[in-house]
């Protein structure tokens, strides 16, 4: 028996998704090109960017297709002026995070202030955390909590990849310049996401080449991805539509519930604070967290310690750290995200499992 509990690194593909691309493959022509076979490639491509348009509420001229949130975020490394993220921020927007003794915050978020980062600095922030599962504040009124010198201008990018088809989201009334996507966190195939620019937002160029993606990143396009990630896309906001999640969050619920009612000197991190309806981020006191994703894994559960994009790596969470935990509860915190394919069952199994090794590991260290 295996079970996979955990979706926030990367979703199962979508039969939708698979449908529609295995359906496409004999487009063989480049979407460059002029023919009856470029304009069939074409004609899907386009048929997949209404699909994420009509999912984001944005325009369809607004998305610019790319390998992923990742190469999508390479406009804050392009970005002429200074970039500022928020201690709790993904790894690929942290990268290029404002580094200065002269930003200061308090923890309720308002109040913010900064000096000497010039003009026109650019605020990045991700609007669910995929290791906590904690919802940020509205993008706006995240930008609007900062104070700017003299008021100057400034451009918000929000990172989308843990909310799509699990919170419902406007990009034309979030008041964010841009957004950040990848298309396997909701069900899509691998290697394939979209940067949102809003009209009329001057952007950085991400590759320079053939002019693709109305030449702000040259390359051919990934047909089959970019058909399957639209597929994805349709097929997420429908389950949202549904109450998938709502389901999903009871499981999730229960799961607390069940560990908390057995389990010794346990935390759940950000149990008092709106979160993404399928994760739970839990330390256990002094047992590794290394230690119980392998003996999870050992018993057939596939859960994680932290964010996945760290190459395999396992680390002590940098984002609980910034929340005010000690490195060593944060060396002890593991996350279970669940999805439409979790059942109440094997909630159950993986807590009976789970609580099975934690009385083996108090015992030993009694």
């Amino acid at each position: 028996m295996r079970e996979y509990l955990d979706y926030n690194a990367s979703m199962p593909l979508r039969q939708a998704a698979r449908e529609a691309m295995i359906s496409a493959m004999d487009a063989v022509g480049n979407p460059s090109s002029t023919h009856w076979h470029g304009r069939q490639a074409r004609g899907l491509i386009e048929r997949a960017r209404e699909q994420i348009a009509s999912a984001l509420d944005c325009k369809t001229t607004e998305i610019t297709f790319t390998s992923g949130a990742t190469e999508a975020a390479k406009v804050l490394d392009l970005w002429p002026n200074t970039v500022v993220t928020d201690d709790t921020a993904h790894e690929s927007l942290w990268a290029y995070h404002y580094s200065s003794t002269d930003v200061s915050y308090d923890n309720s978020n308002e109040g913010r202030s900064l000096a000497g980062i010039g003009d026109n600095p650019l605020f990045a922030f991700g609007l669910a955390n995929s290791e906590t599962g904690i919802i940020s504040q509205f993008p706006q009124k995240m930008l609007d909590g900062w104070a700017t010198p003299c008021g100057l201008a400034s451009h918000l990018l929000v990172d989308l990849t843990q909310v799509i088809g699990r919170l419902h989201f406007s990009f034309e009334d979030s008041g964010a310049d841009f957004a950040i996507i990848s298309a396997h966190k909701f069900g899509g195939p691998k290697g394939v996401g979209a940067l949102i620019v809003r009209s009329g937002v001057t952007c950085p160029v991400l590759a320079h080449g053939g002019g693709q993606e109305k030449s702000l990143r040259s390359g051919t396009e990934n047909v089959l991805g970019i058909i399957g990630f639209g597929a994805a896309i349709a097929a997420a906001i429908d389950d949202l539509k549904n109450g998938v999640w709502n389901k999903i969050a009871k499981n999730r619920n229960k799961l607390e519930a069940i560990l908390e009612s057995k389990a010794k000197r346990i935390k759940f991190v950000g149990r008092d604070k709106t979160r993404l309806p399928n994760t739970s981020c839990f330390i256990s006191e002094g047992w590794k967290a290394e230690t119980q994703v392998i003996q999870m894994d050992l018993a057939g559960f596939s859960i994680s310690a932290g964010s996945a994009c760290s190459s395999g790596k396992i680390r002590h969470s940098r984002i609980l750290q910034a929340m005010g935990y000690s490195e060593r509860l944060a060396a002890n915190a593991v996350r279970v995200s669940l999805g439409p394919d979790t059942s109440e069952d094997k909630v159950i199994a993986f807590c009976k499992v789970w609580l099975e090794n934690e009385k083996k590991f108090r015992e030993r260290t009694v």
